[in-house]
């Protein structure tokens, strides 16, 4: 027995699942790190006592900076991202932001509805769901919040989060996938 009954509507519903699913562990892991992890470290009357994840995602309450180290290489450190992914071409207004997001994830969605591969429709739904997981976090808290610090010395790469790392794992699969397994696109001589 089919669960779908056209190919269409199954993609269509796998792609919004997927992509879905990598918006929920994007904000689910920043409203543990945020909520259950920097709050307490401030102390409850300097950031208020941590909330819901419901509640967090309605908040526009934006914490200080806090550190964690974790590893010698490593910590948690609160950074708002007011660019685009690592903190690149900051701005003071986030709609302009919210907009290119918005409509490159459209165009990568006209791609991913294209799309045959398994690992295109993969690493599209990694790129998309990462964008609109950033989105989100522009919308009701005016940045993205950034809080994993890869560190050596006094050099830091600079802050992310699992959506910025969505959307790199999805790009570096597209390029790999199109130079080296992708046949279609291969010339015929």
């Amino acid at each position: 027995m089919k669960v779908c009954g056209k190919k269409a509507v199954c993609k269509t519903i796998g792609a919004v699942s997927l992509i879905a699913v990598f918006i929920l562990l994007d904000q689910l892991s920043k409203w543990a790190i945020l909520e259950k992890l920097f709050k307490p470290e401030l102390g409850a009357i300097k950031a208020g006592e941590p909330i819901g994840f419901f509640e967090w995602l309605t908040s526009t309450a934006r914490l200080d900076f806090v550190t964690i180290n974790i590893l010698p290489f490593f910590n948690l450190t609160m950074v708002w991202n007011h660019g685009i992914s690592f903190g690149l071409f900051q701005s003071g207004t986030p709609w302009p932001l919210i907009i290119m997001s918005v409509i490159i994830s459209g165009l990568f969605g006209i791609w991913l509805w294209r799309s045959n591969s398994k690992i295109e429709f993969t690493a599209l739904c990694l790129i998309i769901g990462g964008a609109l997981g950033n989105v989100i976090d522009r919308l009701h808290l005016g940045a993205v919040a950034d809080f994993l610090d890869f560190h050596y010395n006094k050099w830091h790469y600079p802050a992310f989060n699992l959506a910025d790392s969505f959307i790199t794992v999805g790009i570096v699969i597209l390029v790999v996938y199109s130079l080296f397994f992708d046949k279609s696109n291969k010339a015929v001589n």
